[in-house]
């Protein structure tokens, strides 16, 4: 990874953040830790919307990812206006979050920070196929493939920032 100053600092986002964006920023936790990572990466998630703060990660999406043995930690908050300008990305789940965190954004600059999770997942990006699909009202099914999606698109995020091609 190339020296830097500040570590890159990556905020996951979905709708409640209680299922996709916790799920995402404890698979890249794991995946930080083992690239012996801590000090040059800090992660954190949000939601879109405000019903779910304060709640723990969904039960479902804690069990299917204490499977994979990555833990679901923290509390459910909503995206604030800061966060444009305290994150280097913003990496939203699916496309009805991009345009809602671009209607949030108070700048160009922070409009420009707004990506989608699964844009760094190359096959992902070759079909075009770039949402991780919502599980909350689906069948336990649902946060599997979450986790397949998740854990494919931060691995190739993580290989972006250690090859300096981040920020």
């Amino acid at each position: 990874m190339q020296e830097r100053d500040e570590p890159v600092r990556l905020l996951f986002v979905c709708l409640g953040n209680i299922c996709r964006s916790p799920t995402a920023e404890g698979t890249m936790g794991v995946l930080v830790r083992e690239a012996g990572l801590e000090q040059e990466v800090e992660l954190d998630s949000a939601g879109t919307g405000s019903w779910h703060v304060g709640s723990e990660p969904d039960e479902r999406a804690t069990a299917a990812a204490a499977g994979r043995g990555i833990a679901l930690e923290g509390t459910a908050r909503r995206v604030r206006a800061e966060d444009f300008d305290d994150f280097d990305l913003i990496l939203a789940m699916d496309l009805s979050n991009v345009d809602e965190l671009r209607r949030m954004a108070r700048s160009e600059t922070g409009r420009a920070k707004v990506r989608l999770l699964r844009e760094f997942d190359a096959a992902s990006a070759e079909t075009g196929d770039l949402d991780v699909p919502d599980p909350y009202y689906g069948d336990g099914d649902g946060f599997e493939r979450v986790l397949d999606h998740v854990q494919a698109a931060c691995a190739g995020l993580l290989e972006q920032i250690r090859a300096g091609q981040l920020r």
